[in-house]
């Protein structure tokens, strides 16, 4: 069965998730739809850079991130400087290396949603004298909402099930840093596999049911080129 502490890491694990997320769609969707309308050099070169946590080991951006938001590191003389400490081994960190880490599973989908709407929705609303923000609100969104929400549930989901990264920046620091898949280390490394099992389970189910029920729900969505 599962412990209290195991209650706890899924408790904790789910907060970072969920404050990663919003962060990730609030970074994220003005990234995506630049990288989706843009034609400046600069675009292959950001689209490798957002992309990079997706071929790199977990545990090199980690040790990365672990010497930039350290004591000597660039993030670290900044926090320092704005009076806050440094990250690593924090809540704030862990947040700030979940967004970093699981960025390129929002902004993929977002900018490949914003790549179909095409043009001339974005015309007929500029005939109406509709500003940028409101073409934005009113039109794009509408038609990205599938890549909407496959943004927010696979950013979501990525970052539940991290390990490397989280390890390296937060450490294994109970109620604080520990997260359900430094937990399930935890339960093998001891040996423990009947806690393991019930905990792995939970993230096994848990994931499945996300990943069929976001499958679902895109089916019975209308693609942009449907609704132009």
């Amino acid at each position: 069965m599962l412990t209290s502490a195991d209650f706890d890491t899924l408790l904790l694990t789910f907060k970072v998730a969920s404050i990663s997320t919003a962060l990730m769609m609030v970074l994220g969707t003005p990234l995506a739809w630049w990288l989706a309308r843009t034609s400046s050099a600069w675009k292959g070169i950001i689209n490798a850079v957002v992309a990079l946590p997706l071929v790199l080991p977990p545990t090199v951006l980690g040790f990365y991130l672990l010497v930039m938001m350290g004591p000597a590191g660039v993030i670290g003389e900044f926090t320092n400087w704005l009076g806050i400490g440094t990250l690593p081994f924090t809540f704030a960190g862990l947040v700030v290396a979940s967004v970093l880490y699981s960025i390129p599973f929002v902004v993929q989908p977002l900018q490949a949603a914003f790549a179909t709407i095409g043009e001339l929705p974005l015309e007929a609303a500029a005939t109406l004298r509709a500003s940028p923000l409101d073409t934005f609100f009113s039109v794009v969104m509408p038609l990205a909402k599938p890549g909407f929400l496959t943004a927010i549930i696979l950013g979501f989901t990525h970052t539940v099930g991290e390990f490397g990264v989280v390890l390296m920046v937060g450490g294994n620091i109970p109620d604080k840093t520990r997260v359900v898949s430094v937990q399930i280390y935890n339960h093998v490394e001891a040996m423990d596999y009947s806690d393991a099992h019930w905990l792995a389970g939970v993230l096994l189910v848990f994931s499945f049911t996300v990943l069929l029920t976001l499958y679902t729900v895109l089916k019975t969505q209308p693609t942009a080129h449907q609704l132009k």
